[in-house]
């Protein structure tokens, strides 16, 4: 499975919007595809895997870090919803219920014993364009890098909050009932989160805007 693009949305930590996400809506064709595989259709349950596999996975990346475990989590997540689909109710959104499942197996395994959370080689973010100007180019991937160890420092707790909210763009209610949490929860990690990735990020961004302004080092 490939590797997904990074935190293009992320915007500036502490900063929130204003604007509630609008309610998602049910596509009618997945709703045929959920009421068949219901029935036992594993055909449609191949194509709604399909529609959902990299955004699952996308999620469970950003919360283990490691290609391997995103991949492990993607598929017993999907094994877990095949096995309850017929409580699911089809008249809701698929999505946030796949994603609950994948950064609940996500989160269980970076708080187990034999968890490891190693660095990764490679960025989670895309690499520059290539016609960008060397210096852009430069600027970006360190501020994933930058970006990439940050996120590394937050607990398995806040980064499932923060990749919900960010990532996925859920409501707080939403990733209370995704995380079974309360959205007060939710609240106090993301505010916790947000804080120290501005702690971690502002010497950089910092340097980079003196950097791209022609100032040089500080």
């Amino acid at each position: 499975m490939g590797r997904l693009g990074g935190f293009a949305r992320v915007r500036p930590p502490g900063v929130e919007s204003t604007t509630p996400p609008a309610p998602a809506a049910v596509d009618p064709g997945e709703a045929d595809l959920l009421a068949k595989a219901q029935g036992g259709n594993l055909f449609a349950f191949e194509e709604i895997v399909k529609r959902y596999q990299k955004r699952v996975y996308g999620t469970a990346m950003r919360i283990l870090r490691r290609h391997d475990l995103a991949d492990d989590v993607v598929q017993d997540a999907f094994l877990r919803a095949y096995q309850a689909l017929g409580r699911f109710d089809r008249h809701r959104p698929f999505g946030p219920w796949i994603c609950r499942i994948a950064a609940n197996l996500a989160v269980n395994h970076v708080r187990s014993p034999e968890s490891r959370e190693e660095a990764l080689p490679e960025s989670l973010a895309d690499t520059a364009a290539p016609d960008e100007g060397p210096l852009r180019g430069v600027l970006e991937a360190e501020g994933r890098e930058v970006l990439d160890r940050a996120m590394a420092r937050l607990s398995p707790e806040q980064r499932a909050v923060f990749v919900l909210r960010v990532r996925e763009e859920l409501s707080y209610q939403e990733i209370a009932e995704a995380l079974e949490i309360s959205p007060g929860t939710v609240m106090s990690r993301l505010s916790r989160a947000r804080e120290r990735l501005r702690v971690a990020l502002t010497p950089y961004l910092g340097l980079a805007l003196r950097r791209a302004g022609g100032g040089g080092p500080a």
